[in-house]
């Protein structure tokens, strides 16, 4: 049984939950933290919905937030997992929240954390691409690892901030992605192409690397030396801006000026089979 809950209070709890709240806990647990905003593209057709579901999650301890304070204007609300929605996740699976690993101070450092604008910005993708999924025909986001997830399975390579796969009218692309938020050299981001490389010949499947960047300069920037490297290595890559439509034309591969393209096509245009997962 769980610390501080008896059958009864979890029986209480889990009473209260619908099948959205669960998978939605899952995904805040899984995903470290998610905006007001990104769960909506995920979980919800009306914000006004939204806003009130997640105040009642919020009320019963299944999710914990807080708020950043940027420089100038206002952020959404960061939603992370709270104690009671740990429990639940816990009984799900078994265990009890030490077995589970939830602490409610590890869970809330990430709101005072150099890297909380990049794990946002990461999720952001997915949280767009699973909300199209959701609402547009013929597409479909089959997977989706954040970085430890990653890091546990390639680790000894590459240490990639998410790996996708992501299906649009018949066209599939499994790719893993890179959050350039320029804190880092040009030098160092292409310098990750080697270990690419170096997973690519161990596994022998050629996935490319998207590389998502902050701004059209550092875009041209990065470009010039990918498109040396990745020759080198053999290891297909795309870059883009920062774009609330990851799965459109805002694809350009290393090896293909001026025309970019949809995020599925770029399988077809390095003709590569199949996916990791």
């Amino acid at each position: 049984m769980n610390q501080h809950y008896t059958s009864g209070v979890l029986a209480s709890l889990a009473s209260q939950l619908t099948s959205r709240d669960r998978h939605l806990i899952r995904l805040v647990w899984t995903h470290k933290v998610l905006t007001s905003h990104q769960i909506t593209r995920i979980a919800f057709n009306d914000p006004t919905t939204a806003r009130h579901r997640l105040v009642k999650l919020h009320h019963i301890s299944v999710l914990d937030r807080f708020r950043p304070q940027p420089p100038t204007g206002s952020a959404p609300w960061h939603y992370v997992l709270g104690q009671s929605g740990a429990a639940v996740l816990a009984t799900e699976d078994g265990t009890d929240l030490a077995e589970f690993g939830y602490r409610p101070d590890r869970v809330l450092s990430v709101s005072h954390s150099q890297r909380l604008a990049h794990t946002v910005g990461t999720n952001d993708v997915f949280a767009h691409l699973y909300g199209t999924a959701r609402h547009t025909s013929g597409c479909h986001l089959h997977t989706w690892w954040p970085e430890r997830l990653c890091a546990i399975q390639w680790g000894t390579h590459v240490r990639p901030d998410a790996y996708g796969r992501w299906t649009e009218n018949g066209q599939t692309v499994d790719f893993f992605l890179e959050y350039d938020t320029g804190t880092e050299t040009i030098g160092r981001v292409v310098a990750k192409l080697d270990g690419y490389a170096a997973l690519t010949t161990a596994t022998e499947i050629t996935t490319p690397v998207l590389f998502l960047t902050s701004s059209p300069r550092r875009e041209s920037n990065l470009q010039e030396r990918l498109q040396l490297r990745a020759s080198q290595t053999s290891v297909p890559c795309a870059t883009a801006v920062t774009s609330p439509c990851p799965h459109e034309a805002i694809w350009l591969p290393h090896d293909r000026r001026g025309t970019r393209l949809r995020l599925a096509e770029l399988a077809d245009h390095w003709h590569l089979p199949g996916a990791r997962s």
